[in-house]
Parts: C-alpha cells; sequence; structure tokens
C-alpha cells in the first residue's frame, strides 16, 4: 500500500437485517445513505490512525473495487474513514474504543 490508503475486507450486509425493535428488514428495501463497516487488512506507510485488525466505518459510494486472489476489497483514502472501531484503543481503560 502507499501513502494514505487503506485497503478493508468489507463486512457482508446483502441479507435481510432486523431493526432494533425486531422488524425485518428484507435486503430489497430503499433505504437512506448507509455508512458501512469493514476490517483494515493493509495500511500505506503515510497513515496514522488506524492499524491492520481495526474496524472502520466508510461510505460505500466513496470507494474503489479491487481484487486480489479472487478476494473482493475497497481500497479507501484515510480522511475517507469516518470512524476507527479498536480493541487496542479501549485496552488503555481510558478509551471506549469506538473513534468518530
Amino acid at each position: 500500500m502507499l501513502h494514505d490508503r487503506v485497503l478493508v475486507l468489507a463486512d457482508d450486509a446483502a441479507g435481510d437485517r432486523k431493526s432494533t425493535g425486531g422488524i425485518l428488514i428484507p435486503a430489497t428495501a430503499q433505504v437512506g445513505r448507509r455508512l458501512s463497516w469493514a476490517r483494515v487488512v493493509a495500511v500505506g506507510q503515510n497513515v496514522r490512525t488506524v492499524e491492520v485488525g481495526d474496524r472502520v466505518l466508510y461510505d460505500p459510494e466513496d470507494r474503489a473495487e479491487v481484487e486480489v486472489r479472487a478476494t473482493a476489497y475497497v481500497l479507501l483514502r484515510e480522511r475517507d474513514i469516518h470512524a476507527v472501531a479498536a480493541e487496542r484503543l479501549s485496552e488503555s481503560g481510558e478509551a471506549t474504543g469506538l473513534y468518530l
């Protein structure tokens, strides 16, 4: 990876979902702009806020897809990441583990 690029493996959210109230939302339902979670698999040398293994929140409309060895990955810039959820952030005792 070069510069500020982050390679992530997107979580599969293509199936049916349940709302917090227990209502089943089919996969074909139209929803507004929705952010997605992904797991970081590689980072460039200028990336400062995320590490390999972190989960990040990103906008699926602002992405570039790349296929490596028959696996589809998403290529992002560090500035396109909206939030970071990492175990290492919550281990300090002071942090919540989620940075927005």
